[in-house]
């Protein structure tokens, strides 16, 4: 005797080895004993035999007519010998009865389950007709899944696709058609997403593609601007009587910051910080205003850049030679011998900027040897004197040298800066991708730069202390300490910085390429407006939602923003390695990744990359390696070890190189991040129904 019965959802049969009063002992064709419950058992039967009973079953079940079925059912509950009756015969053998179970069981949008096993009751046919339209439908979706995956794996891009592409790779909703094709030719093609993709003309090149991919993450809406007018600073202010100058490179136009001296000679010296003054004529809420809290930073990549304001509100307030400009002001008096800071003030009034110095330009000549008055040349080209640029050196290094007493280590400039030159007659428009790009080096703290550095510190920590005193609410970045993990953190409150070894730190000296800027800029204004009751009159009061949530905006978008710069220039560095036709590389164990790989950084390039063969090499060791193709669309290289460079140092020379590694590790986390890219297809999810 056999039995058929349900358990979880599925239909089995096997022979009945012992029976009692609620349950019986069956035996499978696997040969596996089961105990089934009397609930469970649906019919018993001396033949066939369980597997060729249900083989049959199966097959005779796919010939029932589901309309013809619905006909025959009653409108009271039945079971399935029932409708076995009275769609095949009233005789109905095994065989057709569990073909009428098995059919009344896969057609759920027919038949509902009844009150026990076995049992059923029609579905009300307004019902059955809304499922039928809903199964053609998907019918047509499935056939339209399958036509747009023979197309792109012929080499097409259907429309659709296309115009959802940066959604399907990075966003997608995974129920959507265009979604599922690119999945189903991915896996019938068995070709990686973006291969296929490249291949059916859907991404035009892997810088268009990684443009496309910018776009679409940061502004889906374009990169212009609406015509806006920049408003005139109403004020009438006073000309400082100083000469200031600035220090960029080439190509920046939004110059937010320039310095100026005065009693060089006479034994107490002041220092003007001067600082464009956009927040005296826009205000906030305004419509310049609000873009730039859309945009919250200037979006910086090699050979282009997209600025936080229209080009015609920067130059409206930019710090041009040759003009007088409204400023900010910091005035910080020193003693010239000691370099003791005596007082400082904040004004607010026009500034004539004499020069933009611009340090690409001039840092091979504007050298320590030369500042230090070793080397005799003259410079009369330059517009600042060699004196005052003397003092700002020697005042860089010394301000420099105090922070790093708080700081309890000395900043780590072993590594270079490095620049990114594209070949092209202009930076005006966004890059091809097809330049011939130069990467160059400049090494960390360059006079030029270390001088700007040190004044920007001075004045965003004593700005930052000076509104903390007033009771002016501003926005400031601190460090509780160096420890490992310890992170930068954004906020409300003066606390120490521990990273730059200052009591306070309130970004506030680039309010043309930072909006947190121009807020911290609103804020000092009416400090040096107000003075003692500035807490009243700031745009800003204290625990104000607005200061919160402009934080948080800015948090995001910065992080954004400079994984976006990370990514563009990992995207330069590849096409200069195949550019310059690069094979090998010399670089220093940086990370171990598990599994014998290890990520490793070029050392005369801006570039981590992970590699085989560093196995028992400690951190920071220096190997040569050998290169892999390059994968400009995946952002991605590799390489095996060639020969470890350093296999005669010490122990102590590696620990030396470790705790460098471990130094810039922390230093530059988001350029170890900028790796391969990574989509969110899945090509291991089921994309169409059974």
């Amino acid at each position: 005797m056999y039995v058929l019965f349900e358990d979880a959802g599925k239909f089995m049969a096997g022979r009945i080895l012992s029976e009692a009063e609620a349950s019986a002992q069956v035996e499978l064709d696997s040969g596996k004993r089961v105990k089934v419950k009397s609930a469970q058992m649906l019919l018993k039967f001396d033949k066939p035999a369980p597997a060729a009973l249900l083989s049959a079953a199966a097959a005779l079940s796919q010939t029932i007519e589901l309309e013809l079925a619905y006909e025959c059912a009653s409108d009271e509950e039945f079971g399935f010998g029932d409708l076995a009756q009275d769609y095949f015969s009233t005789s109905a053998s095994t065989t057709e009865q569990v073909a009428a179970l098995l059919r009344l069981h896969d057609a759920p949008h027919y038949f509902r389950k009844g009150s026990s096993k076995g049992r059923f009751r029609k579905v009300p046919p307004e019902i059955v007709q809304q499922a039928l339209l809903a199964i053609e439908k998907k019918k047509q979706v499935q056939a339209q899944i399958e036509a747009w995956s023979a197309e792109l794996m012929a080499g097409s891009c259907p429309a659709p696709v296309r115009e959802q592409l940066y959604k399907i790779l990075f966003r997608p909703d995974k129920n959507t058609p265009e979604y599922k094709a690119v999945v189903e030719a991915s896996k019938g093609s068995q070709t990686a997403p973006l291969d296929l993709l490249q291949f059916a003309g859907a991404i035009d090149s892997p810088w268009d593609f990684h443009w496309q991919r910018f776009l679409f993450d940061l502004f889906p809406k374009g990169t212009g601007f609406p015509v806006l007018q920049a408003p005139a600073i109403a004020d009438d202010l006073p000309l400082a009587p100083v000469q200031a100058f600035s220090i960029d490179d080439s190509h920046t136009t939004e110059i937010d910051d320039a310095l100026s001296l005065q009693g060089l000679g006479t034994g107490s010296v002041t220092v003007g910080i001067h600082i464009a003054a956009p927040g005296l004529a826009v205000a906030p809420g305004s419509a310049i205003d609000q873009l730039g809290r859309a945009r919250l930073s200037t979006v910086y990549m090699p050979g282009y850049k997209i600025t936080m304001l229209p080009d015609s509100v920067v130059q409206a307030y930019t710090l041009m030679e040759g003009r007088d400009c409204p400023a900010v002001s910091l005035y910080v008096t020193f003693s010239e011998d000691t370099l003791e800071v005596q007082s400082s003030q904040t004004r607010i009034e026009r500034v004539h900027i004499l020069a933009n110095l611009r340090h690409d330009q001039l840092d091979e000549r504007i050298t320590r040897e030369w500042l230090e008055g070793e080397d005799p040349s003259d410079h009369a080209d330059v517009p600042v004197s060699r004196d005052t640029l003397g003092f700002f050196w020697r005042l860089a290094q010394t301000l420099k040298a105090r922070r790093e007493v708080v700081r309890g280590k000395p900043e780590n400039f072993n590594r270079p800066d490095y620049s990114f030159k594209l070949e092209r007659d202009s930076n005006d428009t966004p890059p091809t991708g097809d330049e011939t790009v130069l990467i160059g080096t400049r090494k960390r703290g360059a006079p030029l730069d270390l001088m700007v550095a040190e004044a920007m510190i001075l004045a965003n920590s004593t700005w930052g202390q000076w509104m903390a005193q007033l009771g002016v609410p501003g926005i400031y970045r601190s460090q509780a300490s160096l420890a490992p993990g310890v992170k930068v953190r954004m906020g409300t409150k003066a606390l120490p910085h521990a990273g730059i070894g200052v009591p306070s730190y309130a970004w506030s000296t680039s309010p043309l390429r930072r909006y947190t800027d121009l807020v911290n800029q609103w804020q000092i204004i009416a400090c040096a407006q107000q003075g003692a009751t500035a807490a009243l009159a700031a745009p800003f009061k204290p625990k104000d939602a607005e200061l919160f949530s402009i934080i948080s905006g800015f948090d995001a978008a910065y992080s954004a923003y400079n994984s976006v710069q990370a990514s563009m220039e990992r995207y330069w560095t590849l096409r200069h390695v195949q550019q310059q036709g690069l094979q090998e590389l010399d670089a220093s164990l940086v990370k171990e990744m598990g599994g014998g790989i290890w990520l490793v950084r070029a050392e005369t390039l801006p570039l981590t990359f992970s590699v085989m063969g560093a196995q028992s090499l400690p951190r920071g060791a220096r190997v040569r390696v050998k290169l892999a193709d390059v994968d400009l669309m995946a952002l991605d290289v590799r390489g095996t070890v060639l020969a470890h460079l350093d296999a005669q140092q010490t122990d102590a020379s590696h620990a030396d190189q470790a705790e460098e590694a471990m130094q810039a590790e922390d230093e530059d986390e988001d350029n170890l991040s900028a790796g391969p890219v990574t989509i969110a297809l899945d090509l291991s999810e089921p994309t169409s129904d059974a």
